[in-house]
């Protein structure tokens, strides 16, 4: 075994919005990956339109940069727990990690997860806290938190001896001794921290070549291209390679490219070694997990295990009305061939065909892993409905067991008690309660994950807007019992057409509106919810007929509401069992699974039998 002085492989861990990308934002600037007159975009790693439009980080990221005459390879990950497979995967390519905290939040849901799969695989921490010039940071508190947290998931006495730096990655400045009257100037002192007490990669320089492979990336010319840290030996272009793959087979390619990462983009090599991060163009078929290996030494390397989806959904072809108007994949075929290409790089997917060729069944850590695939879709022209999310049991011992999560609240005190209903009455249990900063207080709960279908949504109606909702997969317990998912009906459109001012102000009487006038709409099409805990079928087309005394033009001056409008999230979070979400690259609407108005009354009445 050689040791690889001149390089360093760190993923960058931590709770959602505790800044990881804005600090690679610093560090690759202060490194001088940029030209001084380049104009860099903020969060330049968050590369996709969504991660820009959302102000996340959805897939992990690889890039590089030099601190002297050390190359740093570093792996941006999520902090959402519905894409914790990206989190997993990544850390697979690195020998240390920067757990960052927040200076004010403390250690949060996603913290504890990030961190337990770094000290399972004995990865080399080093507490990084962040965003310390924040008004009511409270950097030491938080240091004694993460310490305790290292306790709590059975850290080592090595990790436990973690250095801490405190930080501000919005102005690019990291220090060890932090003083709020004069803060440090420049990265320097995580640099240094980094090259002194991450390990460098451990490997065999002279063996056979070994790749596991924990990334895909893909280009428009070469196609699909494997990303991995290279276990052992070397690779050269045009190299023979050979593939083992998960189902136990081998098959054969040529590294017909190279790349290492310099800085955000990629560059040409011949000759990579151990130790190092590589991407490799010209296998046309590989996926992660799989090993990448010299033909004549076939030796599988162990792929970490990826958690197993909680939750799933039926994607179908779109059978509404308006079908094939406004996507341009629409058949089953299309619908099948994306789907299934998305687990090629998605590894925390899943996705099953059903006893019907029209309809799969998809699986994945949460709404939100499952939401942006579905915007994704929608993105690139596809037409498909979705069913309601419903959670997935495990028969544990004989006992039909349902996951739990986590549930993390921060709200303002006056709220409390909104809250902690809102919990119970979906069988959760709080587990603490402790006064933070600006009179808000944080509550932790233990809840099943059915009960956070549409919680957020109505908790912050509760609290005004106010409360911060995290939550993270603890556990699967015993079946808690029934619960009613929604107290609230829906209003459905009687007839197809298109709505007017005078049947949308009739209609709002009975709830909330989800469209406004001049919408096309057909039968058994949702536009709004029920006040009360029942379907009413409304006409939203009805005109006002002209009499001696009136003209049909007299509704014009009838006020209306403005309609409730619904994201894809909240919509996903509203549908019941009996309905559907129809999405297409142009509109999300709201049905019910069978249209016909005397239809749905017959099949009420079978099941009342």
């Amino acid at each position: 075994m050689v040791k690889r002085e001149n390089i360093r492989n760190i993923a960058i861990i931590a709770h959602v919005d505790h800044g990881k990308t804005t600090l690679v934002d610093a560090m690759l600037a202060q490194s001088g990956t940029f030209r001084e007159n380049e104009a860099v975009d903020e969060r330049v790693m968050d590369s996709n339109d969504l991660e820009r439009e959302r102000g996340i980080t959805i897939l992990a990221k690889n890039t590089s940069l030099w601190y002297k005459d050390t190359k740093i390879n570093i792996i941006d990950t999520p902090g959402h727990a519905d894409f914790g497979g990206e989190v997993e995967r990544g850390l697979e390519m690195v020998d240390g990690v920067l757990l960052l905290v927040d200076a004010f939040e403390g250690c949060m849901p996603q913290t504890r997860f990030v961190l337990s799969k770094a000290l399972a695989l004995n990865l080399q921490p080093v507490i990084v806290v962040n965003k310390v010039d924040r008004p009511n940071a409270r950097p030491y508190e938080v240091v004694d938190e993460v310490l305790e947290l290292f306790i709590d998931l059975g850290a080592t006495e090595e990790q436990l001896d973690t250095p801490v730096i405190f930080a501000s990655g919005r102005d690019g400045w990291a220090t060890a001794e932090y003083d709020p009257e004069s803060p440090s100037e420049d990265l320097k002192e995580l640099f240094e921290l980094i090259v002194r007490e991450i390990p460098c990669p451990h490997c065999e320089d002279e063996g056979p070549f070994q790749m596991l492979v924990s990334n895909i990336d893909y280009d428009d010319y070469t196609g699909r291209i494997a990303v991995g840290k290279i276990q052992r030996g070397k690779i050269t272009t045009n190299m023979s390679l050979a593939i083992c793959r998960a189902d136990g087979k081998t098959g054969h390619a040529k590294a017909t490219k190279l790349y290492t990462f310099d800085g955000l983009s990629k560059a040409v090599t011949d000759e990579v070694g151990a130790g190092d991060v590589v991407a490799i163009s010209g296998i046309t078929d590989i996926n992660i997990g799989e090993t990448i290996c010299a033909p004549d030494c076939l030796e599988p390397l162990p792929f970490v295990k990826i958690d197993d989806p909680v939750l799933s959904m039926t994607f179908s072809v779109n059978d509404s009305p308006f079908a094939g108007k406004e996507g341009k994949f629409v058949t089953s075929r299309h619908l099948r061939e994306r789907l299934y290409k998305e687990l090629d790089s998605n590894v925390s997917l899943r996705v099953e065909d059903t006893d019907t060729t029209e309809a799969f069944t998809v699986s994945g850590r949460g709404e939100l892993h499952l939401s942006v695939l579905i915007e994704n879709m929608r993105r690139e022209g596809y037409e498909f409905q979705v069913s309601n999310p419903v959670v997935i049991f495990k028969e544990i011992d004989g006992v039909n067991c349902e996951p739990i999560e986590r549930l993390t609240v921060d709200v303002p005190s006056d709220y409390t008690g909104a809250v902690i209903d809102q919990v119970v009455n979906r069988m959760g249990t709080m587990t603490d309660m402790s006064p933070t900063a600006q009179n808000y207080t944080r509550i932790e709960f233990l809840i099943p994950s059915r009960g956070l279908i549409g919680f957020r949504s109505e908790i912050m109606t509760a609290t005004k807007g106010t409360a911060i909702v995290n939550s993270i997969l603890e556990d699967y317990e015993p079946y808690k019992g029934d619960f009613a998912p929604r107290n609230r009906g829906t209003l459905i459109a009687w007839e197809n057409g298109e709505s007017i001012t005078y049947g949308l102000f009739n209609a709002q009487d009975r709830g909330t509106l989800f469209i406004g006038p001049n919408v096309q709409v057909y039968e058994g099409m949702i536009v709004g919810e029920c006040s009360r805990n029942e379907d009413i079928t409304v006409n939203v087309c009805k005109k006002k007929h002209a009499t001696n005394t009136r003209a049909s033009g007299s509704d014009d001056a009838l006020k209306l509401v403005p309609p409730k409008s619904m994201t894809l999230e909240e919509c996903l979070d509203f549908i019941a069992e009996d309905e559907l979400l129809e999405v297409t690259p142009e509109s999300l609407r709201m049905r019910k699974r069978i249209l016909q108005t005397d239809l749905r009354a017959k099949e009420a009445s079978r099941k009342k039998k």
